[in-house]
């Protein structure tokens, strides 16, 4: 998947699939995002079950698939976490939404999937989805702010980096953090992004530009179709090919690397140039504009 190559990646999971005890799917004594849930069967005709037991971030980029699903199945119900369902319910106004909860049954249903099983049961490739894919009414901001996330989840601190790294960025635009606590930069936001999931896209659907860790704020801003920069430790996840500057999962979305393991500072320092470039053109019409007016002026005040 990494690479882009398909056809291995189906012919790996079906191998998998194979060789699978079917007494250990869905076990219950492994945490939920080592379960494996669809056994095979066909979904053309039937009730599916889709659970969605991995991270936010994860549950977003496989939305993707939820139409293609939805065509051949007779009903689809998305079990998964209440904050995501204004946003699933954009994906795909076709599907039942139910809330995840540890204690509840599962919702009746004839065949079940776990959200990031859909490609290989599908044999869909990412790219052929278009984006955005997810919807929201963007927040109110000022032209040409950008949004940034420093911050990804506890549980692989190396996607993580100190947020006085971007002070520069930060100084030179007029930017917003994407993170939920204050923030120590000059942002538009000191307090923090608003921590409800309505407000937190919305935010991030008004971005000019969303620079960004590896997190959920990544792939909301991806399905959104917002231009995106990923900053990525170097060896990220498998999604992301470390070689490359450009992902099939969002073609809005560019990559930055690190070049060795824990070099933030060469990251930012590459981001800050890319920034210098993309801004320079807007400067230069900006001074172009201004040179125009003052020879307008000048010509009417020498008559």
């Amino acid at each position: 998947m990494r690479e882009g190559d398909y056809a291995r990646a189906w012919a790996l999971s079906a191998r998998d699939l194979a060789a699978r005890d079917p007494a250990t799917r869905d076990d219950p004594r492994l945490p939920y995002h080592q379960r494996w849930v669809w056994d095979g069967r066909p979904f053309d005709g039937r009730h599916v079950l889709v659970r969605c037991y991995h991270g936010l971030g994860d549950t977003l980029q496989f939305a993707r698939f939820l139409p293609a699903l939805t065509s051949r199945a007779r009903r689809v119900t998305v079990e998964a976490p209440e904050r995501l369902h204004s946003l699933l319910a954009s994906a795909d106004p076709a599907v039942t939404l139910a809330p995840f909860d540890h204690a509840d049954p599962l919702p009746p249903a004839e065949c079940d999937i776990e959200i990031t099983e859909l490609p290989f049961a599908l044999l869909c490739r990412p790219d052929v989805v278009a984006t955005p894919y997810l919807s929201v009414m963007p927040d109110v901001l000022p032209t040409g702010v950008i949004g940034l996330c420093h911050q990804g989840g506890d549980w692989d601190p190396g996607r993580s980096f100190d947020p006085l790294l971007l002070r520069g960025i930060a100084e030179a635009n007029r930017c917003v953090t994407l993170v939920p606590e204050a923030s120590p930069l000059p942002v538009l936001n000191p307090e923090g992004c608003a921590f409800t999931m309505e407000e937190t896209a919305a935010l991030v659907a008004a971005c000019d530009l969303v620079i960004t860790v590896d997190t959920m704020i990544a792939h909301l801003a991806g399905a959104l179709g917002r231009p995106t920069w990923l900053l990525l430790k170097a060896e990220p996840d498998w999604r992301w090919n470390p070689a490359a500057t450009v992902t099939p999962w969002y073609p809005s979305m560019r990559l930055f690397v690190q070049q060795s393991p824990g070099d933030w500072a060469g990251v930012i320092a590459r981001v800050h140039a890319a920034l210098v470039a993309r801004n320079a053109p807007l400067i230069n019409n900006e001074r172009s504009d201004h040179g125009n007016d003052c020879g307008t002026v000048g010509s009417r005040l020498l008559g």
